[in-house]
Parts: C-alpha cells; structure tokens; sequence
C-alpha cells in the first residue's frame, strides 16, 4: 500500500479504536504504526492489541510498527480531609511526609525523593500548573511554600517540578514490571520512557532491553532539554510530549522547543515524533480547528519524522476521521512549493562515514538524474535512517530481510519498507530492487532507480555501493 506522503502518523488505541476492524481502518485511513499507552492498557490488553495489530499486519501485507508507552513516575500530593480546599496567593502552604489529611496549610506528599531534592526557590506547579508554589524552607521532611498564584487543591492532584532535578531514574516499579511483559512479546517495535531528565535515565532501560526494542525518550522536562545532545546519542528516537513541557516551561518557548529538538534529531540521524494536543478538538468535533491544522502543518515543514494522535484516536468520536484530516494536511503540506525549501535549507552536512558519503552520493545523483526511485537494501536499518537523513525529493524503499527492522523504520520520514529475502548476489540485487519498485506502484518499466547496499551483501551497516538500474521492459528484472 503506497502512502502519497513521507511524514509518518503515529496512532494511539484505546477505547474508540480496540477491535480488529477498526485498527484496520486506521491503519488504511493513513496509522503507520499504533501506539499503546501502558498507563492505561492491562498487559492482557496490551497483548491483545497487539495480536490484532499483527492480524492486520497480515491482511494488508505491510509492516505495522508498535509503540508501548511507560507511565513514568506520577507524582502526586496527598488526600484532604474535606476532599478540595481553598486557598489565597501569598498565603504559606507546607508539603510533608505526615500522612495525617490535608487543610488549607498542609498536605502529605507521598514522595520522599521530592522532600529531599527541592531547595528554596524552585517551583512547583500543582494540577498542570493551575496551582503554582514557590519553595522557600526545605529539610528533607517537609517544603514549606508561598503560594504565588492559583487557589484551590484537591485530592491526588499532579505535581510538576520544572526546576529540580530528582535523583529517581526514570522507570518505576510498574514501569519494569511493563518492560518485561512488553519484551516477553517480542512482537514490540518500539518502547517511549516518560519524563527522561538525564542521559543516565537511558542506562538502566538499555541493560534490560538490550537492542530488542528501540528506545523513544520523551522529552517534557527542562532538564531533558539541557542535556539534549547527550540524550540523543544514547537514544533511538525522540518524542517532543508537549503536554507536560507546556506544563514545566513557559507555553511560549514550546514552539521553539519543538523546532530544536527536530532539527537536533535531524542532524543525528533519529526519528522525532510530534505529540500532544495536535488535533484535540476532533476528540468531540468531526472536523478540526484552523490552529490545529497549522500545528500540524508547521511539524511537517519542520520534517518531523512522524506526528502522533493521543486521545483523538484513543477515546475521541472520530478516530478514522482524525487519521485521515491527519494524512490529508500532511499530504497537502508535502506538495507545498515552500516544503522543499524549507526541508532542504535544513540539511545536515554528512558525517565522516561511508554510509553517509554513500546516502548523500544516492540522493545528489537521483536528483540529478530524474530517478524514480532510491532503493536501499538494510538489516540493521542503519542505511534506511541515513537515506531519510537526506530527505531526498523522491521515494525511498527500505528493503530488508528481517521484519523487525522493518517494523522499527515505520516511524522514519520517507521510508517505504518491504520485507524481502536477501540477494544472492548483485545480480538478484537488482532485478529484486526493480521488481518491487514495479509491484510497489513506485515504478514502470524502462524507468532508472538507484540502490545503495554493502558488500559482501547482508552485512549490517556495511553500506559501500550505489548503483543506477534500468528497470526491464518485463518489469521483473533490471540492467
């Protein structure tokens, strides 16, 4: 099934989009790869949608990327005795450890990590920043604040920290307990850590998962932004969750946020995925609102790998309807005269390596030339991020013999996977390259394709050689 866009849509399931049927619908609406939220999904749940993601795997003959989403620590306070209290800017209100319910001077905070990180001055922001403290007495057992706006708190309300650095690594005992039931499937592409703060946070998940899983962080804390560079190195993807970093940053440094976290991505060779609120209104409304078509149109221009649906698909009205407004402005975006400018004014220069001399080698002659096509042969996948690096003008076929590398290179610009045996040899290289960009709809005969592999062939992360093809008067083979 060919897609007439290169930017992939990342769908999350739910309650509105659980069934075999409508995943399937979904996924023919525009869904390249399905997201599920482990906060919400039982592994029972989990393992269910996941064999019903692989049904229609099946039916549709292309490889469908899955996402698992871990909590992450959620940090709240405690409960109060009349449930909800009022308060007034300027007053003192004290977090502790006493267990005792709340009033309107105290509540229990039930995270001893948090009394003993916030030092005097550093923000707290209680219920998605609708309550905001200032710190101005800590000592390990207790925060004494002054509220600076907002007044009231209720029970079991969210608290943000977006100027201290908690000494917690990011997985907590419910999010290994997940780790291991979503490895155990071995039918995961990818796995998206909440709340990342420090490159380290990565360590810990990559002694568990080893590489059977690509690594997404969520960035959505200052302090993630600050080490972003280290971040990405020890990552396979980024995820920009906006939600939470409108909630720890101003709103207005979001967009610019946004934009650097793409580029960074970018110029390193990883995916970056743009979520939150991208099409919120469609949760209750058949069409979305002129903002939310620009949001995702400036994600676009700003050549994010993949832009996510939450609860649009997950639980809102319209879930196919969103899919599809979601493709159609992607699509539209694309054929702008101002998207190639855009897209190529940002390209990276090439690293000192054989595999982006041979990526960049492969695009300047396809564009060159007029080519229909730029086919790369990958195991590891490495050579197929490196293509999309270039965002080159025209299609790129991924073709690899292992359907797990596949599946990951779902969330990647550009990148048409097709699961294929290996060549023999350069011969069946090529004509197994023409063939597939024939059957693929990319192609006809007698148009030129350029294919980029390594030699000796099914070596992994060997890229050595491109080569220009003629594709046959039969459509089957290629000189």
């Amino acid at each position: 099934m060919k897609r007439n866009r290169k930017v992939k849509i990342l769908a999350t399931l739910g309650p509105a989009s659980s069934d075999e049927a409508m995943i399937e619908k979904l996924h023919l609406a525009g869904a390249d790869l399905f997201r599920i939220n482990m906060s919400h999904a039982s592994h029972d749940v989990m393992r269910s949608l996941i064999q019903r993601i692989r049904a229609v795997e099946s039916r549709v003959g292309r490889p469908i990327g899955i996402l698992a989403d871990l909590q992450g620590p959620k940090l709240r306070v405690g409960k109060f005795a009349d449930t909800k209290v009022d308060l007034v800017a300027g007053q003192t209100f004290t977090l502790d450890n006493n267990e005792a319910p709340g009033d309107n001077n105290r509540v229990f905070l039930p995270h001893p990590e948090i009394l003993e990180a916030v030092k005097p001055g550093d923000r707290l922001l209680i219920d998605d920043g609708k309550l905001h403290l200032r710190a101005e007495k800590c000592d390990g057992k207790s925060i004494v604040t002054t509220v600076v706006s907002g007044t009231k708190i209720s029970d079991r309300k969210g608290i943000s920290l977006p100027d201290t650095l908690l000494g917690v690594g990011v997985l907590t005992d419910k999010d290994r307990v997940d780790l291991d039931a979503v490895l155990a499937t071995n039918e995961v592409d990818w796995v998206a850590l909440s709340f990342v703060q420090r490159p380290e946070d990565l360590v810990e998940v990559r002694k568990i998962a080893g590489n059977r899983v690509g690594l997404m962080s969520k960035i959505e804390k200052p302090q993630a932004v600050e080490r972003i560079e280290e971040i990405i190195a020890l990552s396979d993807a980024l995820m920009v969750a906006r939600g939470d970093l409108g909630v720890e940053m101003p709103l207005e440094a979001v967009p610019g946020i946004q934009k650097q976290l793409t580029r960074a991505c970018r110029k390193a060779g990883k995916p970056v995925v743009v979520a939150t609120q991208m099409l919120e209104s469609m949760i209750s409304a058949a069409v979305p609102t002129r903002a939310e078509v620009s949001d995702v149109a400036t994600a676009v221009f700003e050549g994010a790998d993949a832009i996510m649906l939450s609860a649009e698909s997950a639980s809102g009205d319209y879930p196919v309807e969103a899919v599809s407004t979601m493709a159609s402005i992607a699509s539209t975006v694309e054929q702008d005269p101002y998207y190639s400018n855009i897209i190529y004014a940002q390209r990276p220069q090439p690293e000192a390596t054989g595999a982006d001399a041979i990526s960049l080698a492969a695009r300047q002659i396809a564009e060159t030339l007029g080519l229909t096509a730029i086919v790369t042969y990958t195991s590891s996948g490495t050579t197929g991020l490196r293509a999309a690096r270039e965002r080159p003008q025209v299609p790129i076929i991924a073709l690899s013999p292992i359907v797990q590398t596949a599946r990951r290179l779902s969330v990647v610009w550009g990148l048409h996977c097709v699961v294929t045996g290996d060549a023999s040899d350069q011969d069946d290289m090529v004509n197994r390259a023409c063939r597939i960009v024939v059957d693929e709809g990319f192609g006809q005969p007698g148009n030129r394709i350029i294919i980029s592999a390594g030699v000796p062939l099914g070596t992994p992360g060997a890229t050595n050689m491109v080569r220009i093809a003629y594709i046959g008067s039969d459509g089957q083979s290629g000189v």
